[in-house]
């Protein structure tokens, strides 16, 4: 191994996602002397198989639900069919654009880019393409894979992961996707738009099982009047091969069968063999473990995005990539508030939330010290012009600020912003509802929801 020693880095950064490019843009504008090594492309999985090419594909849909309901807008238009090469089209579109910024911004930046597949070599090296690469800190950001089961092997064809489910050449005619989580639903959404047979099965008692439970329950009522089948309660026992797609039985013995199986039960880390366990980095089932600061054990090594077991979102990547960055950097940083983080699954409906749940709430304040708000769609003006239901829910600990929000309904990822403002910024209902929200939009329910729990409701029943 070629050891050049003549150049040693400030920061080596392990990986080029979200995590890992945050810190290497933000290390180079601090003036840090970054190396950046990735094996694949910068961008990582968010933007090449991950959060972007998925909400591509769920944009497609929309137009396609769009083109199908047209008639009740008085607009008269056909859906001809699905042209999914031409929805990889765009789609890829999009990715390349954004990869071309993106790779122009790491350029801009000086930061040293080497394209390779790198292995941690020593608390403060990573050999890559025969070099050995010296750092004061190196940072891991190596993230995630699609996960699957024991017994259950993904072949790509019958059985496919979610990297498989964004190429696939055409638009399945039945599909059984086992999980329930943001990844499940998503996909789900997209291939009913798209005109595919979709059944869910998912171990847990309802569909995105993290969120709050009345959230959980709009989306599952959405989910049955778009014909959108799923099975909850039950885990998964096995898969086979038919004539011609794959028969799934779960634990109780009912049996789907379906062209293909979509596995949708989460992300894994990618850390094995990279070096990390003989560097001495403390590790649990895969994930590198960290503190409030995102540093390792290892006082040179840090670790962020996936490849820790915090919020597997490219937004929770890029807060810690640059608050590592900020750190070595010499900045006074500050520890992320995971609970403050907003959420959003994009599915149709859209559920999005930022803060804790009712159920959360009451377990740390006391069932009594809680109070909970719903505010239906139904009485917001611009929703109503979208033909989209739902509603606002507001959790507060009972005469202090709201410590929940969450939210179903088209476009309500759009909302999450000002709900995360009113969530850090430990918001009273009756501050929210001083505000003046334009009218008509959808942010209106937001601040009708915190008038409503101010006790001066607006266009809502007492």
């Amino acid at each position: 191994m070629a050891n050049d020693a003549s150049t040693v880095f400030d920061l080596v950064i392990l990986g080029g996602g979200s995590g890992g490019y945050a810190a290497a843009l933000r290390g180079a504008q601090l003036g840090l002397d970054v190396a950046l090594i990735e094996k694949d492309k910068v961008g990582g999985t968010c933007l090449h198989r991950g959060c972007i090419p998925t909400k591509a594909l769920l944009h497609a849909g929309e137009i396609a639900d769009q083109a199908r309901e047209s008639e009740q807008f008085g607009v008269k238009a056909t859906l001809e069919g699905i042209d999914i090469a031409g929805v990889h089209k765009y789609k890829d579109g999009v990715i390349a654009g954004l990869y071309k910024g993106l790779q122009g911004l790491v350029a801009s930046r000086k930061v040293t880019y080497i394209e390779g597949e790198g292995r941690l070599s020593s608390p403060t090296s990573v050999d890559v393409n025969g070099r050995r690469v010296q750092g004061r800190h190196v940072l891991l950001a190596t993230g995630s894979v699609p996960k699957s089961l024991p017994g259950l092997e993904i072949d790509g064809d019958r059985i496919i992961s979610s990297d498989h489910a964004l190429v696939l050449d055409r638009v399945p005619k039945s599909a059984v996707i086992l999980g329930g989580g943001v990844i499940g639903v998503e996909f789900a959404s997209a291939w009913k738009s798209f005109g595919t047979d979709v059944t869910i099965v998912e171990g847990l008692k309802h569909l995105v099982p993290v969120e709050d439970e009345s959230s959980s329950k709009l989306l599952e009522r959405a989910f049955r009047k778009r014909g959108i089948k799923f099975n909850l309660g039950t885990f998964f026992e096995k898969a086979e091969y038919t004539q011609d797609g794959v028969k799934v039985t779960l634990a109780d013995g009912k049996e789907f069968e379906a062209e293909i199986l979509l596995v949708a039960i989460g992300r894994g880390p990618v850390s094995q063999g990279l070096g990390y366990e003989e560097a001495g980095v403390a590790m649990d089932r895969g994930y590198v473990l960290v503190d409030e600061y995102m540093r390792t054990n290892v006082p040179t090594i840090s670790a962020v995005g996936d490849l820790v077991p915090t919020l597997q979102l490219a937004h929770v990547g890029f807060a810690e990539g640059i608050l590592v960055a900020e750190r070595l950097a010499g900045l006074k940083t500050v520890p992320i508030d995971y609970d403050g983080v907003p959420r959003v699954t994009y599915c149709h409906p859209e559920v999005a939330s930022v803060g804790i749940t009712e159920a959360k709430a009451k377990e740390i304040y006391g069932a009594d010290k809680v109070v909970a708000l719903k505010y239906n769609l139904a009485g917001n003006g611009r929703s109503k012009i979208l033909g989209t239901t739902g509603e606002i829910k507001l959790v507060q600990v009972k005469d202090g600020a709201v410590v929940g929000v969450h939210m179903v309904g088209d476009r309500m990822g759009e909302q999450v912003g000002e709900a995360q403002l009113i969530y850090n910024w430990e918001a009273l209902p009756a501050e929210v509802a001083q505000l003046i929200h334009a009218h008509p939009t959808q942010s209106e329910a937001l601040g009708e929801a915190h008038l409503a729990l101010a006790g001066k409701p607006l266009h809502s029943h007492d």
